[in-house]
């Protein structure tokens, strides 16, 4: 894969797909930019396609320290402008939500469109996150993944698609334990409700019908601040782009091609 020194940090990313429009994809919370595999073959046939792993994730820096979200959306405006890319599509997942909540809010100028995935405004306690920090930090990541992927997937997948759920959970795992502490950091500071409101971006809220992270007064809170926003709600839980990726797909696609 290849990498590039944007602003000092070595970032993993991946282009593919036609010419046309660039649609960038952000990775959530424990995951790499393979989690976007389900989507790949259709949306590669009508985009330009960036993936890239978010810091402290996949092949990407690991940077000491707490991160923040304004940081992580620094440095996916860093990689755009040394790929020349002035404006693109976004579709975050999670964390990459959140990242996308931040460019739409402070940086409207690079945004054609924006789609937000199982993602909130603000998400959790502070003592919670907190917890999950000391964990991580103490004993690593197969310390948490059990418990992750219950809130990642529903029963009813889990129980049907055990593959795909093994090759989920091996992600976790395998994702750097600083990284996903840091990156913790982040999303226990953030509080956007205050601005979200500021989004001028044609946006599409995406949402599982069966998630415990962001569920959906999350959404409707969303929906209801940002202008315009529409919604769409999948039969998944938190990583609604691997359990229902035909559908995930379809919503995705149909907004951008609007």
């Amino acid at each position: 894969m290849p990498f590039l020194n944007s602003g000092g940090l070595p970032t993993c990313y991946e282009l593919t797909g036609r010419e046309g429009p660039v649609l960038v994809l952000s990775n959530s919370l424990g995951t790499n930019f393979s989690m976007w595999d389900p989507q790949m073959p259709q949306m590669e046939q009508r985009f330009r396609i960036l993936r890239y792993d978010t810091r402290g994730h996949g092949r990407s820096s690991v940077t000491p320290g707490d991160y923040s979200i304004e940081q992580l959306g620094r440095d996916l405006l860093g990689l755009l402008d040394t790929l020349g890319m002035e404006h693109v599509n976004f579709c975050g997942l999670s964390m990459g939500g959140m990242i996308g909540i931040w460019l739409g809010v402070h940086a409207p100028e690079r945004l054609l469109r924006l789609v937000l995935c199982n993602t909130a405004a603000r998400i959790g306690t502070k003592e919670m996150w907190n917890a999950r920090i000391a964990t991580v930090r103490k004993d690593g990541m197969k310390s948490v993944a059990a418990a992750v992927i219950e809130r990642w997937f529903t029963p009813e997948f889990r129980a049907a698609s055990p593959k795909k759920v093994a090759q989920a959970q091996w992600m976790l795992e395998n994702s750097p334990a600083e990284g996903y502490a840091a990156s913790c950091a982040a999303i226990r500071d953030m509080d956007q409700r205050d601005t979200v409101g500021r989004i001028t971006a044609p946006t599409l809220v995406i949402h599982g019908g069966k998630d415990p992270v962001t569920p959906a007064a999350d959404t409707e809170f969303l929906v209801s601040r940002i202008p315009g926003a529409a919604s769409v709600e999948l039969n998944a839980a938190h990583l609604s782009n691997v359990e229902q990726p035909e559908a995930f797909t379809e919503a995705v696609i149909s907004f951008l091609s609007r």
